[in-house]
């Protein structure tokens, strides 16, 4: 029980995530939602039954310890078990774990109830971003830390947000139940956001379900809690809250403007761009997608990602096939993930140009949308 009463100490000490907060909480996270609520609630109970039976234990150890000492002349009695001692300090604790059973099982319960929901998401987690899935409206898109890699590295002032920002958070509507589907395409992850009440790993090859109502128009921040590779802490979690009628308009709002996109990447199948445009996109993408394995400058990390200046298929001038491959389609064993589905036909021609021809690889190779497309419709060029 002592055991169990620090455990409740430990959490009441811990620092949740909770958003736009400055002065930090000592308490656990009260959350902004329904269930949330009813976590904080529970938490509460157990956490005061557990102060009191610590006052009840310890008020009696130390008041046997002050007037039974020897001092006071006290002689240690000599007695056998007692049948009645045995079956109350049995009963007792079984009442209280009952008392403490019945609320947390209510909760539980309420938890897991993914039923009757207004919307799907479905949640998939990658080395270390987060796709978003919208069922039934055809909107769907990654989202990666938003921390520039000079704030991490110290050479910026770090924003309030530091490590909890992102480029594309989730928006969803206040009042409507969500339900999310939550996987994983590499790694065990977890999606996690205290302000829901929400906690769910992401396995790959499995869909773990949660859902959240949330009352209250607001950012929610969160994060990966499972320890998933080298880059753990960069893989945050932001979600926006909005009114019913504000959703709606950001939703057709994403719709055209991913439709559009879609257009461009047609159109950008008969283009050519030139080296400066590629080389400067591509460095924006290099630094944003690969930088944190490859290193800005190339290097890699020697024993885990393999270096891009001045070696390997970078600087072959007769990999250039292989090397778009690669980036789109990933490597099977390696930690090197397919970038096709995440990036668009500009931002992958820019980026092996850029790998092809920055720090003095030098090839002199530029690669088009259209060779990126041939490559992903499995044709030889």
């Amino acid at each position: 029980m002592i055991r169990h009463l620090m455990c409740c100490l430990f959490v009441l000490l811990a620092v949740p995530a909770k958003a736009d907060v400055q002065p930090m909480p000592l308490n656990m996270t009260q959350g902004v939602t329904e269930v949330s609520q009813r976590v904080f609630d529970l938490h509460m109970t157990i956490f005061y039954i557990c102060v009191a039976i610590g006052l009840v234990v310890f008020g009696v150890m130390f008041w046997s310890i002050i007037h039974h000492r020897k001092s006071k002349g006290a002689v240690a009695a000599s007695f056998h078990e007692s049948t009645k001692v045995e079956i109350l300090w049995t009963v007792i604790p079984f009442v209280i774990l009952i008392i403490m059973a019945v609320p947390a099982t209510k909760t539980l319960l309420a938890m897991e109830d993914t039923t009757q929901a207004d919307m799907t998401i479905q949640v998939t987690g990658s080395q270390w971003k987060w796709h978003y899935s919208y069922f039934g409206e055809d909107v769907e898109f990654f989202s990666l830390l938003a921390t520039s890699p000079a704030q991490i590295a110290n050479e910026r002032e770090k924003r309030s947000n530091y490590l909890l920002e992102v480029d594309r958070p989730l928006v969803l509507p206040i009042g409507k139940k969500v339900r999310f589907l939550i996987t994983s395409q590499d790694v065990i992850h977890s999606w996690w956001v205290p302000d829901f009440a929400v906690k769910k790993d992401a396995n790959p090859g499995f869909i773990n379900e949660a859902w959240t109502r949330i009352d209250e128009p607001g950012i929610y921040r969160g994060q990966c809690a499972e320890l998933c590779g080298k880059d753990h802490g960069f893989m945050p979690v932001v979600v926006i809250a909005k009114p019913q009628a504000e959703y709606e308009e950001w939703l057709q709002a994403t719709k055209v403007a991913q439709q559009q996109a879609r257009e461009e990447e047609q159109r950008l199948l008969a283009m050519q761009m030139d080296m400066d445009e590629l080389m400067t996109l591509g460095e924006q993408v290099y630094n944003t997608r690969c930088a944190m394995c490859h290193q800005a400058n190339g290097q890699g990390i020697p024993g885990a990602f393999p270096g891009l200046a001045g070696q390997g298929l970078s600087v072959d001038p007769n990999a250039k096939l292989e090397h778009i491959s690669i980036v789109v389609h990933g490597k099977q064993g390696t930690a090197m993930q397919a970038f096709g589905p995440q990036l668009s036909l500009k931002e992958l021609a820019a980026v092996i140009t850029y790998e092809r021809n920055a720090w003095d690889n030098n090839t002199g190779d530029t690669v088009q949308a259209a060779e990126v497309q041939a490559v992903m419709d499995g044709q030889d060029l």
